[in-house]
């Protein structure tokens, strides 16, 4: 059953139907890893390049569909503030990073899957958790204190 993934591309909302499996392909995986280790490459150099300093952005994720047409990339960005900037940024340059991949990936690769960048805010969500524990007031503990428990 195809999910359909609407794309904003060149003013305009693209439908492309894609298929999700629950479990990966071993191929699905060796595209991930191949997609994963160069696009940071990519990411590392354009940064480098581009002057940005004490800024940490890193690849956490690639998922690919199973057709093998699109890649949903996740990036760790650190620090969080200019994060939402740095997405944006990375997603408008889509198609260089995309070129630059297809050269790399020329000999592994028959075509170069399209690109989503998504913003990976587990770590955020980790430091959330940890600081609510090391509250005086514990949710675990005392579960009053939860919202979603709280009776009506």
């Amino acid at each position: 059953m195809p999910i359909f993934v609407e794309i904003y591309a060149e003013n305009k909302f693209t439908r492309i139907s894609a298929y999700f499996c629950p479990m990966e392909t071993q191929r699905q995986k060796k595209i991930s890893g191949v997609i994963q280790k160069d696009i940071v490459d990519i990411l590392q150099r354009a940064a480098i390049d581009g002057g940005l300093t004490g800024i940490l952005i890193s690849v956490s994720k690639v998922n690919v569909t199973t057709d093998l047409s699109i890649a949903k990339v996740y990036l760790s960005i650190f620090p969080n503030k200019d994060a939402k900037e740095l997405i944006k940024g990375i997603q408008s340059n889509q198609p260089l990073i995309k070129h630059e991949l297809a050269q790399r990936t020329k000999h592994q690769l028959r075509r170069v899957p399209e690109l989503l960048f998504y913003l990976d805010d587990s770590l955020d969500y980790i430091e959330n958790i940890e600081k609510s524990l090391k509250r005086e007031e514990n949710p675990i503990e005392n579960r009053e204190l939860l919202e979603k428990r709280k009776k009506k």
